[in-house]
C-alpha cells in the first residue's frame, strides 16, 4: 500500500473525534502501560512468596469476583454521582489497593486486598463506556470504541514485555509503579475531562432507569447472555490454551510465541478493520465474528504444530477485532441516555463473569474429558452465540435512512381576494402541493402583490415565469430524517 494512501486512512480514521475522547484514549493508554501486576501476579505468588498454585487461582477468582460485585455499583455511581467523579474514586482507589497488594504478606490480607484490586480497577469500565458514549457522535461511536480497545491492547502488549524486567529487578517496584501510572490517569481525568452526563429534564428524573429496569428489559439481557456466551470463548485464550498446550508437551515459549499473534494483529489490523466494519451492518457482524470465534476456538483441536496453534489464535483474533466495537455499540444504541452506566454496568459484568468462571470450565473439561472436548464446545458455543444474535437482532428496528422528496407535482395556485379591509394590494396566496413525508400538505404565505384588489377567489393554473417580481420566500418542502 503507498505511504500516501497510508496516511490519509490513518488521517480519516483519527479525524472528527472531540478533543475530551483523545484525552480518555490517553488516559487508558496509560493505564494499560502500566498493568503490570496482572501479568505476573501468578508468578509473584508462587517463585517469590512461595504460596502454591492452588492459592494464586484463589486469588486470581478473587479478583475477578470483585470485578463482578463492583460492575453493577459502579454503574448506578457512573449515572447518579457522574461519569468524571466515578473515573477519580476507581482510579483513585486502584492506585491505593495496588500500591497496599505490594507490601502484604499474610495469604488472607493478599486474598482480601486482591479482591479490592478486582472492585476498583474494574469501576472505571462503565464510566468511561458511558463518557465516550456522551462526548462522540453516534455515527463515530464504532470508530471511538475501535480506537480505545487498540489503546487497550498497545498498552498491554507493552507492559507485558515491561513487566518480566520489572519482575526481575523487583515485584514491589511493580506494584508501585502501577500504582504511579494509574495515579497519572487519575490526573488527566482531573484536570482534561469535563462532567459528560447530559442534563436531566424533572421528567427524566422521576423516570430514571434503575437496576430493576436493566433487568426487565428482555432485548438488553438477552444482549448481555450473548455476550457472556462470548467472552467465556474468548477467555480460553488466556486460561484453556496455555494447560491445552502444556498438557500437549508445548513449553510456555511456545505458548508465548504462539498468542503473540493476538497482541500483534489487534495493534496491526484494528484501524484498518475499523474503516471496513464501521458503516456495515452490526448484525451481520456480530453473528459472523461469533462463529468466527467459536470455530477459531475449534480448530485447536487440529493444532499440532506452534504454527498451527498460532493459526488459530490468528482466526479468532479476527473475531475479537470485529465484535469488541461492534459489540459495545450495540450496548450504547440500546441503552437509554441517562441509563447508560446501569446498562453499561450490567454489560461490564457478563465479561467479568465469564473471567470467573472461564478458568473453572476450562479446568474441569480439560481434567475429565480432554482439550479436544474444550475446544468442540468453542466451537458450540460460538454457533449458539451466533444463531442467538441472528434472531435477536432480526427483531431490533432498522436505521430509517432519510426521507425522501417526491418530485414536485405542478401546484395549483388558488388566489383569493381578502374580504376584511385589510392593506391596499394585500392578495393572499395559497400554494397547494403533493404532502411531503415529515412536512406539511400546503403551506400558506401572504404576499405583498402591489396591485388592486381583482376578481373574486378562482383557480388557476401557475403562470410560467417572467418578468414581474413576487417578493417573499417560497414555500420550502420539509422533511425529517428517520432516527433508530
Amino acid at each position: 500500500m503507498p505511504l500516501a494512501v497510508m496516511r490519509r486512512a490513518v488521517r480519516e480514521t483519527v479525524s472528527g473525534l472531540p478533543r475530551e475522547f483523545w484525552w480518555l484514549w490517553t488516559s487508558t493508554l496509560i493505564n494499560r502501560l502500566g498493568a503490570f501486576v496482572a501479568t505476573f501476579m501468578a508468578l509473584y505468588l508462587t517463585l517469590d512468596r512461595g504460596y502454591s498454585a492452588s492459592y494464586a487461582g484463589l486469588v486470581a477468582s478473587l479478583h475477578g469476583l470483585g470485578g463482578v460485585v463492583s460492575s453493577l455499583g459502579a454503574g448506578v455511581m457512573t449515572d447518579r454521582l457522574g461519569r468524571r467523579p466515578t473515573l477519580l474514586i476507581a482510579q483513585t482507589s486502584t492506585a491505593a489497593s495496588v500500591a497496599l497488594l505490594g507490601f502484604m504478606h499474610d495469604p488472607v490480607s493478599i486474598a482480601a486486598v486482591a479482591f479490592l484490586v478486582g472492585m476498583a480497577s474494574n469501576a472505571s469500565r462503565p464510566a468511561v463506556q458511558a463518557m465516550m458514549a456522551d462526548i462522540v457522535r453516534p455515527e463515530d461511536r464504532v470508530r471511538a470504541f475501535s480506537l480505545n480497545y487498540w489503546a487497550i491492547n498497545l498498552g498491554f502488549a507493552v507492559s507485558s514485555m515491561a513487566a518480566g524486567f520489572i519482575a526481575e529487578f523487583s515485584y514491589l517496584a511493580g506494584f508501585l509503579i502501577e500504582a504511579g501510572m494509574t495515579l497519572v490517569c487519575a490526573l488527566v481525568v482531573f484536570a482534561k475531562l469535563p462532567e459528560s452526563r447530559p442534563v436531566r429534564t424533572a421528567k427524566e428524573t422521576a423516570d430514571e432507569a434503575g437496576l430493576g429496569t436493566v433487568l426487565r428489559d428482555r432485548r438488553f439481557m438477552s444482549v448481555v447472555g450473548l455476550s457472556f456466551l462470548v467472552s467465556l470463548v474468548f477467555q480460553q485464550g488466556s486460561v484453556g490454551l496455555p494447560v491445552a498446550m502444556g498438557e500437549a508437551g508445548f513449553t510456555p515459549a511456545d505458548y508465548g510465541l504462539a498468542i503473540a499473534g493476538n497482541g500483534v494483529l489487534i495493534v496491526a489490523l484494528q484501524i484498518p478493520v475499523t474503516r471496513f466494519i464501521q458503516h456495515r451492518d452490526p448484525r451481520r457482524l456480530l453473528v459472523v465474528s461469533s462463529l468466527l470465534a467459536g470455530y477459531g476456538f475449534g480448530l485447536t483441536a487440529f493444532a499440532g504444530s506452534v504454527g498451527v496453534f498460532a493459526l488459530t489464535v490468528c482466526v479468532w483474533t479476527l473475531a475479537e477485532i470485529v465484535n469488541a466495537p461492534t459489540q459495545t455499540g450495540l450496548v450504547i444504541l440500546l441503552s437509554p441516555t441517562h441509563g447508560r452506566g446501569r446498562y453499561q454496568g450490567m454489560y461490564t459484568m457478563s465479561w467479568s463473569l465469564a473471567a470467573l468462571i472461564a478458568p473453572l470450565m476450562s479446568g474441569i473439561v480439560i481434567d475429565r474429558l480432554g482439550a479436544e472436548w474444550l475446544w468442540g464446545l468453542c466451537a458450540v458455543v460460538g454457533t449458539a452465540a451466533g444463531l442467538g444474535y441472528g434472531m435477536l437482532m432480526s427483531r431490533l428496528p432498522a436505521e430509517e435512512p432519510a426521507a425522501q422528496v417526491p418530485a414536485a407535482e405542478p401546484p395549483v395556485v388558488k388566489v383569493s381576494v381578502a374580504k376584511a379591509p385589510v392593506a391596499k394590494g394585500a392578495v393572499e396566496v395559497s400554494v397547494e402541493a403533493p404532502a411531503v413525508k415529515g412536512g406539511p400538505a400546503a403551506e400558506e404565505i401572504l404576499l405583498e402583490a402591489g396591485a388592486a384588489a381583482g376578481p373574486p377567489a378562482q383557480e388557476m393554473p401557475p403562470t410560467p415565469a417572467g418578468p414581474t417580481a413576487v417578493t417573499g420566500p417560497p414555500p420550502a418542502a420539509k422533511s425529517r430524517a428517520g432516527t433508530v
